[in-house]
């Protein structure tokens, strides 16, 4: 971190603290460096629920919580949150999304008050399909607003065409800042040779995530290796459905559903060391955090080729199949990386948390320095 002034950041988010999910997990970690380097970081998000404090301090960061209507398509619409954003005083205001009423809100109301607003896209997926369908017509009308940000800060490279060239938006415009990969070191490496295959499906669970899909392939992944065994890590309303399928397809036995709280990172890094492979077949992808973790540790991946997990895979740091690719299919890709993985490079340099932050600080102290003299 550099020696700049301390900063007054506001970051506006639709969830946090206690939800989890990769948007969360980023703001929690570079949050958390942001304070430790002397900056004041205030976390702004809905409460669709009623139920959570107002405002509370968790790791160190002042959590303000506005009501938030969702209706059934998770739109995420406060009307207070203009407010706090233009009576915060900021040095910069850190949209994290797009997908929700929310960013438009707070851009509008950091536009109005002449405060600085960056926006970072944090664009996955959705389960409605109608949600899917709306995303290009809404970034297009969120143009605007976004064209008068500060700065657009793109996760993966796929981006900078996804929203820079389609909506006509200069690339200087935009700056590439990576989330981070690193998880706790482990008491050491897991040979893949372990008592049983364990594959890896780690994300939240909804059905655009694609956890299905593995459960789909596994009697035919079981034909060739009778000792496989799915780990689908995380925690959603698609839950049901999941168990649902494996006993109807007679692999429930075989298919533990556990989560672990994103807040304790060193059992996360303990039980990915142990699997033979992670999967993730989501619709929708930025920048993967779970796959990062698992190559970050050793772990062979593969993945569906969409969207930032086709970046992984043209680099060469994961094996990809086609997202609609049948069960036997699946079943033979998961097989032969079993078999023959593709493992990352044993010298791989992955982008940390602490580069993440240290990013993000030196953009928000050229954005203060330049708003000062403006």
């Amino acid at each position: 971190m550099s020696d700049n002034r301390a900063l007054n950041i506001a970051m506006v988010t639709p969830r946090y603290f206690p939800s989890t999910g990769g948007t969360e997990l980023h703001i929690r970690e570079v949050a958390t460096r942001l304070l430790a380097a002397g900056h004041r970081v205030t976390v702004i998000t809905g409460d669709a629920t009623g139920t959570l404090p107002r405002s509370e301090v968790h790791l160190g960061v002042r959590i303000w919580r506005v009501p938030a209507w969702n209706g059934r398509a998770d739109l995420h619409f406060a009307p207070k949150l203009p407010t706090l954003v233009r009576r915060g005083n900021w040095d910069v205001v850190h949209c994290q999304g797009y997908h929700t009423l929310m960013p438009p809100l707070a851009m509008w109301a950091a536009l109005h008050a002449r405060i600085p607003y960056v926006l970072t896209f944090h664009g996955g997926g959705h389960s409605s399909t109608l949600r899917n369908r709306v995303r290009a017509t809404q970034a297009q009308l969120l143009r605007p607003l976004l064209f008068r940000a500060d700065r657009l800060i793109a996760l993966a490279n796929f981006e900078l065409e996804l929203f820079g060239d389609k909506l006509r938006i200069p690339r200087n415009h935009f700056v590439l800042i990576p989330n981070g990969a690193d998880l706790p070191s482990t008491a050491g490496p897991v040979p893949n040779g372990s008592p049983r295959t364990t594959i890896a499906s780690v994300g939240r669970l909804e059905r655009y995530k694609g956890h299905h899909r593995l459960i789909a392939a596994l009697p035919a992944i079981l034909e060739d290796c009778p000792d496989a065994h799915v780990w689908i890590a995380g925690s959603g309303p698609f839950e049901p459905e999941l168990l649902r399928q494996a006993h109807a397809l007679g692999v429930a036995h075989r298919v533990t559903i556990k989560s672990i709280p994103s807040s304790n990172r060193q059992a996360m890094a303990q039980e990915l060391s142990k699997t033979a492979l992670v999967v993730l077949l989501s619709e929708y992808e930025t920048q993967p955090i779970a796959v990062l973790e698992g190559l970050a540790l050793g772990r062979p991946a593969l993945v569906a080729d969409t969207s930032g997990l086709s970046e992984l895979a043209r680099r060469g740091l994961a094996r990809a199949v086609p997202l609609d690719c049948p069960p036997r299919q699946l079943a033979a890709a998961v097989v032969h990386q079993l078999r023959d993985p593709l493992l990352p490079p044993a010298d791989l340099r992955l982008p940390t948390w602490d580069d993440c932050a240290s990013q993000l600080e030196s953009l928000y102290q050229q954005i203060a320095r330049r708003s000062a003299c403006a």
